[in-house]
């Protein structure tokens, strides 16, 4: 299954599309970002401006496309500060749903901070010592203290790059009065946050966000990195570092900025403001180095998706279309999630094969056997007492896609003859159907009957099963994982229906 997690920010749109395995294991495909600036003006008049909307729209629409184009499934996306702050967010976010077809969920500051970081645990261990994770955005910061692998605080400050440059540093380059002015500013906020996380001794902080892994960038090379090595997880500088950084930016203007190495210039308007906040951190909290991590809010955003979709991508990675996803939606919604029902379809396939030129079906009755068995116990959400008959009732209403009428009424009817009765032509719903489909719907009962009596205790005794035909007599060859007693009783007691479909005797033995 192909998903894509979609960060509409302050700053940038980030897009990552990975390819998701049936074990939550996943491989990122792609990246995507467009500095949109939505947060350009907004922060400090709440509004979103005519302008950031197209270009929003316009990135949203060409990142869909894109992940379209790469065979995802399934996009999930999230704005925070702008969009979380502008009087028009509502606007912006029902745009985007009528026009590019997503739909946006504005995330409240401490949910931020969670899926930061689930990013960044996932991608830098964070189990030892305290660890502050930092992540500067355009609108906001997210602080995340983490002990022993655990989030201790998760906390969000309006206090984005974009929100303290045009707040405080109007000049280029800022005067020593607006730099002052905007310390006193992030003391006032921030010092009773850091002042206890300094008690927990933090050594070491992590930075995510374009504006620290700049900052990280250009820190490397005044003392002479290589660029390409500044981009990975776990890359390091000193706070010394930072600091003198810090200085040079504050003292430099913009096109002299321009010619620092590592800057972007699509951020060289809001550095300053960034290596201010991220040198007032680490002096605060007595940090002595920062770290880079490049996954952050929108790997977050992919793993959260993960663990909360499990079985869903497990159904996704299982079947390949989408009557079988739907058969196995409607499975789960029923609380059919156990082992059971896959155990019995597995066997009752495995007798289809070996029998399929003496049951008299084509081919495609195989997949129809296979949903018959997935759900012939969903019925138990109405009631256990002839549960089958419910069975039948849920499947032939239950709004499964991509069949026809006379395909529901099989898979249906052979879940409903998996135990006691046989189907009867006195049966109003079997003899509405056609001939082939009657003689279907016995031949896959009478497979469905054998392959659930094998797993009777669901404690998956049977293993396999081969078929040795000899004359006018079907032995059923059982491998099996401990005494099978029960399931060989059951079996003898329910084989009578096959033997009739095969014309031929049907006895049972256990493999040596």
């Amino acid at each position: 299954m192909r998903i894509a997690a979609v960060d509409v920010g302050s700053n940038s749109i980030h897009m990552v599309v990975a390819q998701v395995e049936a074990d939550g294991r996943f491989r990122v495909l792609d990246r995507a970002k467009d500095m949109v600036r939505l947060g350009r003006k907004t922060l400090s008049k709440g509004k979103l401006s005519a302008e950031a909307i197209e270009a929003g729209v316009r990135t949203l629409a060409g990142f869909r496309t894109l992940a379209e184009r790469q065979g995802v499934s399934r996009i999930t996306a999230v704005a925070t500060s702008a969009v979380r702050e502008a009087a028009n967010g509502g606007e912006f976010i029902a745009r985007v749903e009528d026009e590019v077809g997503l739909r946006v969920k504005v995330i409240p500051g401490r949910e931020e901070a969670r899926l930061i970081f689930l990013g960044v645990r996932h991608a830098i261990d964070v189990s030892g010592k305290p660890t502050l994770i930092v992540d500067i955005g355009g609108g906001s910061v997210e602080f995340i203290l983490v002990e022993n692998g655990e989030p201790l605080t998760l906390a969000s400050h309006k206090l984005g790059v974009a929100r303290l440059t045009e707040r405080f540093l109007t000049d280029d380059p800022p005067t020593a009065a607006q730099i002052d002015a905007l310390e006193q500013a992030l003391a006032e906020q921030l010092d009773p946050l850091l002042d206890e996380i300094r008690t927990h001794r933090v050594r070491r902080v992590i930075g995510t966000s374009g504006t620290m892994l700049t900052l990280i960038g250009m820190a490397g090379q005044l003392r002479g990195g290589e660029a390409p090595e500044l981009h990975l997880n776990n890359f390091a500088v000193a706070a010394d570092d930072i600091a003198k950084l810090r200085r040079m930016l504050a003292r430099a203007g913009r096109d002299e900025r321009l010619k620092m190495k590592g800057l972007d210039a699509k951020r060289v308007d809001l550095i300053v403001a960034g290596a201010v906040l991220t040198d007032f951190v680490l002096q605060r909290v007595g940090a002595k180095q920062l770290v880079a991590c490049t996954w952050a809010l929108r790997e977050g955003v992919l793993l959260d998706f993960i663990s909360r979709h499990r079985k869903h991508i497990e159904e996704n990675e299982r079947f390949r279309t989408p009557r079988g996803r739907s058969v196995a939606r409607l499975a789960r919604h029923l609380g059919e999630t156990g082992e059971h029902g896959p155990r019995v379809a597995r066997l009752a396939l495995r007798l289809f094969d070996q029998l399929e030129g003496d049951l008299g079906v084509d081919a495609d009755s195989r997949e129809l056997l296979e949903y018959a068995a997935l759900l012939h116990d969903v019925g138990h959400h109405i009631d256990h007492t002839n549960h089958q008959r419910h069975s039948y009732y849920l499947i032939t209403n239950g709004e499964l896609f991509g069949f026809s009428r006379e395909e529901l009424e099989i898979i249906g009817l052979v879940a409903r003859h998996h135990r006691k009765a046989v189907p009867k032509p006195s049966d109003a719903e079997f003899r509405a159907l056609p001939q082939k489909a009657r003689h279907a719907v016995r031949a896959l009962s009478a497979v469905l009957r054998i392959a659930d009596a094998l797993d009777r205790t669901h404690y998956g005794v049977v293993r396999d099963i081969t078929v040795n035909r000899r004359g006018a007599r079907a032995t059923l060859v059982l491998d099996t994982a401990g005494d099978a007693q029960l399931e060989l009783w059951e079996a003898k007691q329910r084989a009578g229906l096959l033997a009739d479909v095969l014309g031929l005797d049907v006895e049972f033995r256990v493999g040596s």
